[in-house]
């Protein structure tokens, strides 16, 4: 496991991650890219913890994944299922898991200010923080992939599943955007990643 953790994580968290995996009896699973999420915790019926992370995260973000899920786990077991699973007691677990871990050893110098700033109050998912979202960006391998803030006013673009959208207005925080086939408007985050088709 430790082997394989190096290919995913930066070099100085692959011992910290390994012990917290065995520490918590965790079953690991790197899976197959998914859209709708980095990756996921799942008690199983015999009792025993699965994680899955996305195989196709940068280093960093798939650290900050590993931890987050880990954090369910955690939280689960000290306060109960009755949790919500992204409230304040999960906050709290996932902040102090990943205290160790925010360290110019393990993150770079100018991303290390954006992720303390994440973890005064953690999100459900790094992506809907734009910021951590654009310095965690930079480490992924190539991709034709753009934010939807980035675009301009009336581009066309297109998301995972295929359909096309027109980009409209900023409505305070995010996107008024056409669907093309329906007419229907439909709400963007800002750091939602699409594939511009014309501008």
């Amino acid at each position: 496991m430790e082997q394989t953790l190096q290919k995913y994580l930066p070099e100085r968290a692959v011992q910290p991650c390994f012990s917290l995996i065995k520490e918590h009896a965790v079953h690991l699973k790197i899976v197959g890219q998914r859209v709708t999420r980095h990756g996921d915790y799942r008690r199983l019926p015999d009792g025993l913890h699965q994680i899955t992370v996305n195989a196709s995260l940068n280093k960093y973000r798939f650290l900050i994944t590993l931890v987050h899920e880990v954090a369910h786990l955690v939280a689960f077991e000290k306060y109960g299922r009755g949790i919500k699973p992204h409230g304040l007691e999960w906050k709290k677990t996932f902040q102090l898991l990943m205290l160790p871990f925010i360290r110019p050893e393990i993150f770079p110098s100018k991303v290390l200010p954006v992720i303390a700033n994440h973890f005064k109050n953690p999100k459900a998912s790094s992506d809907t923080d734009a910021k951590l979202s654009l310095a965690l960006k930079q480490f992924d391998a190539g991709t034709n992939k753009s934010y939807v803030f980035e675009l301009p006013l009336g581009s066309i673009f297109r998301i995972y599943n295929g359909k096309l959208f027109k980009k409209g207005n900023r409505r305070v925080k995010r996107y008024e955007c056409i669907e093309l086939s329906t007419g229907k408007i439909y709400i963007f985050q800002p750091n939602a990643e699409v594939e511009l088709i014309s501008d």
